[in-house]
C-alpha cells in the first residue's frame, strides 16, 4: 500500500508563494490519482485540487484556480502544489490523499468523496498572515 507524506508548509505573508510536496512510498505514485485538501479552523475539509494518475487531467477549486498549480514529478514519486499569491483565507492544514491504484493509470480526477477510502498524509500547516 502507498504511504504519502506532505511537506512544504509554513508561515508566509500575503502575496507570497509556497510549494507543497506529496511524496509517496511503498508503491509508485503514478498509479494513483492525487488530491489536495485543506481544512481551516472551524470549517469542513474541502478538496482544492486533483491530478489524475496519468497526469493528463487536473481540477482546481474556483477559489484557487489561477493561483495554484498541481503537477507530478514521477521520477521523484512526488506531486506538487505550487501556491502563488497566497491570501489569509488560504490558511489551513493541507493534506494530500491517494485514491486506489489503477493499472494502467487512470486519466480522470475522482470526485472528492472517492478519496475518503484512500490513503492520507498527516497534513502540513500553511499560515498566511501579515
Amino acid at each position: 500500500q502507498v504511504q504519502v507524506v506532505e511537506s512544504g508548509g509554513g508561515l508566509v505573508q500575503p502575496g507570497d508563494s509556497l510549494r507543497l510536496s506529496c511524496t509517496a512510498s511503498g508503491w509508485p505514485l503514478n498509479y494513483y490519482a492525487i488530491g489536495w485538501f485543506r481544512q481551516a479552523p472551524g470549517k469542513e475539509r474541502e478538496g482544492i485540487s486533483c491530478i489524475s494518475a496519468s497526469g493528463w487531467t487536473t481540477y482546481y477549486l474556483d477559489g484557487v484556480e489561477g493561483r495554484f498549480t498541481i503537477s507530478r514529478e514521477n521520477a521523484k514519486n512526488t506531486v506538487y502544489l505550487q501556491m502563488n499569491s497566497l491570501k489569509p483565507e488560504d490558511t489551513a492544514v493541507y493534506y494530500c490523499a491517494a485514491e486506489r491504484p489503477t493499472i494502467p493509470p487512470g486519466s480522470n480526477c475522482p470526485l472528492p468523496v472517492e478519496f475518503e477510502s484512500g490513503f492520507w498524509g498527516q497534513g502540513t500547516q500553511v499560515t498566511v498572515s501579515s
